[in-house]
């Protein structure tokens, strides 16, 4: 099994932050709910306002992109949309015993 990692952030223009953060705490909570689920946070970075800093982990590829369609179709995925992310993903233990 490959777990699915990623890490980064999402910078929210401060026109947009309110309604951003009213609608975070659905999203998480609706994500950490999600069948694969193994971690998922979003905090605001402490030295860029705006900035909120991310971190998920995924059971699977296939996890993680369903997590990916509720995504999209949500609330949270309106409310976000546009506003670019600089994530990194990474898939540990591909092709070997874990």
């Amino acid at each position: 099994m490959s777990v699915i990692r990623v890490t980064g952030h999402i910078d929210v223009p401060s026109d947009r932050l309110s309604a951003v953060q009213e609608a975070m705490a659905e999203h998480i909570s609706l994500t950490h709910e999600e069948e694969g689920c193994l971690f998922f946070s979003i905090t605001p970075c402490p030295d860029v306002a705006g900035r909120f800093l991310v971190s998920e982990a995924f059971k699977s590829q296939e996890d993680f992109d369903q997590h990916q369609i509720r995504t999209h179709k949500s609330h949270w995925g309106k409310v976000t949309s546009g506003i670019a992310r600089n994530f990194t993903i990474q898939e540990d233990g591909k092709g070997g015993d874990n």
